[in-house]
């Protein structure tokens, strides 16, 4: 890729321009980063859009991602190429801006339009000389984030959200001056599909996805999309089982455990955003009992409060299935845990789960923890033992509608009925021979009953109308 960019830089330079490496690539390089460098961004100054289009053919396919904006890229190549330019607001909108290239802004200007001054630094294509107007360097060095310029930064009031999303990322403080500007800003304007691109990275690559919102909530900026998350402040839990605090600190602190284990799970956001979730309930139910703080039935009376954040940040209906699923089970696997239920009651558990191995990772994630440590506390081996259990269950033969159907039962409107009740055995690990003899035995006995019950009402209808056709005689 740099030598891709050497080539632009010296046809560019043939004609009189220079190309700047701009952005993450610039700032991660430099901080050495261990997560990889992202897609290289250039920026040519001092060539017109067109005399840059040209110089693009001469080196493949060039693409037109935002002719308009002057950026471009090659077919094939990880690469996005940039003309400097400017912006200016017309509205209240995050769309409401005005774009237009200028060649000619100058490396000073164009670094100012950008949101941190660690983002704002550029290398020489060519030389390697790195052009620091705002300290960059400097607040790269601390692990600072500074906004570059207070007019530019809140024309985007995304920049707030990223602000918080670097914070969790790069583990950066964020400048108390950024901190202030930040509360100012309204986020109200943004896409719901901005927001969510914004927190799935910080769910996805931050060490510590609890900073996300820490930042959001030092900003005061938690309530315009992620008020169920700021509802949990200040909700107390019974300190025998949650010494660490209410449940914004437990919340927070599952969140960061999630992380220790989001490359094994079938699917990390959705398991991130599980994470997040599974206690939004104790909003609604949390009360004193007898001196007890308790949130009975949390698990399940917080599906409102968790759909309607679902329904205003993820746009994946999978997403929102996997979540909705799993938070009405995350307590039980915690509780098989310890009690050691029978083989077919965690049999249920795994079956009723979307993802059931999901489930025991959440379960080491959510409580109980040993103090001072990650390490769970319950007997994860049991969890995982009883998982190999029910996989291996769900391997052997087992009966469906075609052997009903092949042992003459003929399909009805109870069929699904019948189907379940052959589930049920199968869990309680009844070989498959002897649940087809049960489930049709089932079956023979719910339709005697659906049969006596149907000539029952018969009967009555006929006494009913014979009753009704007396009454009208008399009369």
């Amino acid at each position: 890729m740099d030598d891709l960019a050497v080539k632009i830089a010296r046809k560019a330079a043939e004609q009189g321009g220079r190309a700047y490496y701009v952005g993450g690539c610039v700032r991660d390089r430099l901080r050495g980063a261990q997560e990889g460098i992202p897609d290289v961004d250039i920026e040519v100054h001092g060539l017109a859009p067109e005399t840059l289009f040209e110089l693009l053919k001469t080196l493949g396919e060039p693409i037109s991602i935002g002719s308009s904006f002057g950026i471009y890229s090659l077919k094939g190549h990880d690469i996005d190429i940039a003309l400097p330019r400017k912006e200016k607001a017309t509205g209240m909108g995050h769309r409401d801006f005005e774009v237009f290239v200028d060649p000619f802004i100058g490396p000073l200007e164009a670094a100012r339009r950008r949101d941190f001054t660690v983002n704002a630094l550029m290398e020489d294509v060519l030389t390697g000389e790195i052009l620091d107007f705002f300290g960059g360097q400097e607040d790269l060095k601390n692990g600072i984030l500074r906004h570059v310029d207070d007019e530019h930064f809140a024309e985007d009031p995304l920049r707030v959200l990223r602000a918080a999303q670097f914070a969790a990322r790069f583990g950066f403080s964020v400048a108390p001056e950024t901190i202030a500007l930040c509360k100012t800003i309204d986020l109200s304007t943004l896409s719901s599909e901005r927001v969510e691109a914004e927190y799935k990275k910080a769910m996805l690559k931050a060490g510590k996805p609890s900073v996300f919102f820490e930042v959001l909530r030092e900003m005061d900026q938690l309530e315009t999309w992620f008020s169920e998350v700021r509802s949990l402040i200040g909700v107390e839990q019974d300190p025998l089982f949650h010494p660490e605090g209410d449940v914004w600190v437990h919340s927070m602190e599952v969140l960061d455990r999630a992380a220790l284990y989001r490359e094994k799970v079938s699917d990390p956001y959705s398991f991130m955003l599980l994470a997040l979730t599974h206690d939004f309930g104790k909003i609604v139910t949390t009360e004193v009992v007898n001196g007890r703080i308790h949130a009975y039935g949390h698990e399940t009376m917080g599906e409102p409060v968790i759909r309607a954040f679902l329904d205003r940040i993820v746009h994946d209906k999978s997403v929102k299935a996997y979540v909705l699923n799993m938070v009405p089970l995350h307590m039980r696997p915690n509780v098989a845990a310890y009690s050691k239920p029978p083989l077919k009651s965690t049999n249920k558990l795994f079956d009723e789960a979307q993802e059931p191995e999901d489930l025991v990772y959440f379960a080491m994630c959510d409580k109980p923890v040993l103090s001072g440590t990650e390490e769970f506390s319950g007997d994860s081996a049991f969890l995982f033992e009883r998982l190999a259990a029910y996989r291996e269950l769900m391997e052997k033969p087992f009966v469906q509608g075609r052997d009903l159907i092949a042992a003459g039962l003929e399909p009805g409107e109870d069929f699904t009925e019948i189907l379940e009740h052959a589930h049920k055995l199968r869990l309680a690990g009844i070989e498959k021979e002897s649940a087809l003899k049960q489930t049709l035995a089932f079956a023979r006995t719910l339709r005697k009953k659906t049969a006596s019950a149907a000539a029952a009402h018969k009967a009555a209808e006929a006494a009913k109308k014979e009753q009704e056709g007396g009454e009208r005689h008399e009369k």
